[in-house]
C-alpha cells in the first residue's frame, strides 16, 4: 500500500517515515518545509536503503494536494502531521494556527474523499485534555477548555474528523494524542531541527548543554507538582513512530471497533522539568546551565498518559527509557554539531 505522510520531512513524521518503510510500505511525503528541510530525505534514504517520494507543496493548498493525490493513484492511506505546533506560539499567532491547522485537515480530507482513501491516522496532541483534575489521563477523560489556540485547533480538527467519519464517506480514522515526543533515531542522523528558534524543552535543553544557545529557561518553579516544576509524559520519537505503524495496520485489518478510534501515546510516566535536566546530566556526563523563568502562558501543571488502551488494542507500548531518550538526543545534538 502506498502511504501519503503530510509533514514527513519534519521531527516526528521523518521517523514514522522510517518505520513504514522497514514494514513494507510504499511512502509518498508532502511537506512544504517550513520547519524542515529536504536533507531529510537523504536521511531517510540512509537509514532504509529508500528514499520515500517527495513533493514540496502545502497542504492549505487544495491544487498541489490534488496533484499529489492525481501522481499517485495508489494512495490508499494518510497520515496527517503536517500543523503548526508551538502553544507558546500559538498565543502570539493565533489566526496562522486556526488557518494552516484547520485548512490542511480539510484540504487532505476533501482529497481522500475524491481519490477513495479511507485510512486517515490523524497526529493529535494530550493538549486536547486541557487542565485535567486528575492523572494519568484515558482517552475517556472528559476534555476541558483548551489553555491554547493550538490545543484549540487540536480539538477542533478531532471533531472535523469525527463529523467526516459520521457523514458517511467511508473515512476510517485513528486519532494519536501523544503526549512529549523527543529523543532521536538511533543511527543520529535524524532527529528534532526546527529551522527557527526551537519551541520544545529538550532541543533547548542540548543547545544549552551543547553552549549553542544561553541558559535553559525553566518556565516556573511554584507549580503544585514536587519540585515544583511542570510534569510531562516523555515519549521517544521513534517509539512514536512505531504507534502509527501500529494504527494503520490496524485500520487496515479491519480490526477497529469503530470508525473513529482514540489513543492515548505515551509512557504512562511523567517526569518533571527538573527531573529532566538531572537525568540529562546524569546520562550525558554534561551540565546544563539554568535559569528558573515565570512560568508561560498556556502551560499546564501536569499530565501524562493512561496507555492501557493503546496496548490492549494497538498491541503497542513504549519501550525506550527516559535514558534512552535523552542519551539519543544528545548524540543527534553532537552530529549537528560537528556537522557545523
Amino acid at each position: 500500500m502506498t502511504v501519503l505522510v503530510t509533514g514527513g520531512t519534519g521531527y516526528i513524521g521523518s521517523h514514522t517515515c522510517i518505520e513504514l518503510i522497514g514494514a513494507g510500505y510504499e511512502v509518498v511525503i508532502m511537506d512544504n518545509l517550513s520547519n524542515s528541510t529536504a536533507q531529510v530525505l537523504d536521511a531517510i534514504g540512509q537509514i532504509t536503503g529508500k528514499r520515500p517520494a517527495f513533493w514540496e507543496a502545502d497542504c492549505c493548498d487544495a491544487q498541489a494536494v490534488e496533484s499529489v493525490f492525481a501522481a499517485h493513484p495508489d494512495i490508499r492511506a494518510v497520515i496527517h502531521f503536517a500543523a503548526s505546533k508551538s502553544v507558546n506560539e500559538s498565543q502570539a499567532k493565533p489566526l496562522q494556527y486556526y488557518r494552516n491547522n484547520l485548512l490542511s485537515l480539510i484540504r487532505i480530507l476533501e482529497a481522500m474523499q475524491r481519490h477513495s482513501a479511507h485510512c486517515l491516522v490523524f497526529s493529535s496532541s494530550c493538549t486536547v485534555y486541557g487542565e485535567s483534575a486528575s492523572q494519568p489521563v484515558n482517552e475517556q477523560t472528559p476534555l476541558q477548555p483548551p489553555t491554547s489556540p493550538y490545543g484549540a485547533t487540536k480539538q477542533i480538527c478531532e471533531q472535523i474528523i469525527a463529523d467526516s467519519v459520521k457523514a458517511g464517506s467511508g473515512l476510517r480514522a485513528s486519532i494519536l494524542r501523544y503526549f512529549n515526543p523527543i529523543g532521536a533515531h538511533a543511527s543520529g542522523l535524524i532527529g528534532e531541527s526546527p529551522l527557527d528558534t526551537p519551541q520544545n524543552l529538550v532541543p533547548l535543553l542540548c543547545r544549552a548543554a551543547a553552549g549553542k544557545s544561553g541558559r535553559l529557561q525553566v518556565f516556573g518553579n511554584d507549580y503544585d507538582t514536587p519540585d515544583g516544576s511542570c510534569i510531562r509524559d516523555y515519549i521517544h520519537v521513534s517509539d512514536l513512530g512505531q504507534a502509527h505503524l501500529a494504527a494503520l495496520t490496524r485500520l487496515q485489518s479491519g480490526k477497529a471497533e469503530s470508525a473513529t478510534e482514540i489513543f492515548n501515546i505515551g509512557t504512562g510516566k511523567g517526569f518533571s522539568v527538573l527531573e529532566l535536566i538531572r537525568t540529562f546530566e546524569a546520562v550525558n556526563g554534561v551540565k546544563v546551565p539554568y535559569d528558573i523563568a515565570s512560568r508561560r502562558p498556556g502551560d499546564i501543571a501536569r499530565i501524562w498518559a493512561d496507555t492501557r488502551l493503546a496496548q490492549e488494542k494497538l498491541g503497542w507500548k513504549a519501550h525506550k527509557s527516559i535514558e534512552d531518550c535523552l542519551q539519543s538526543a544528545w548524540l543527534w545534538q553532537t552530529h549537528c554539531t560537528q556537522k557545523h
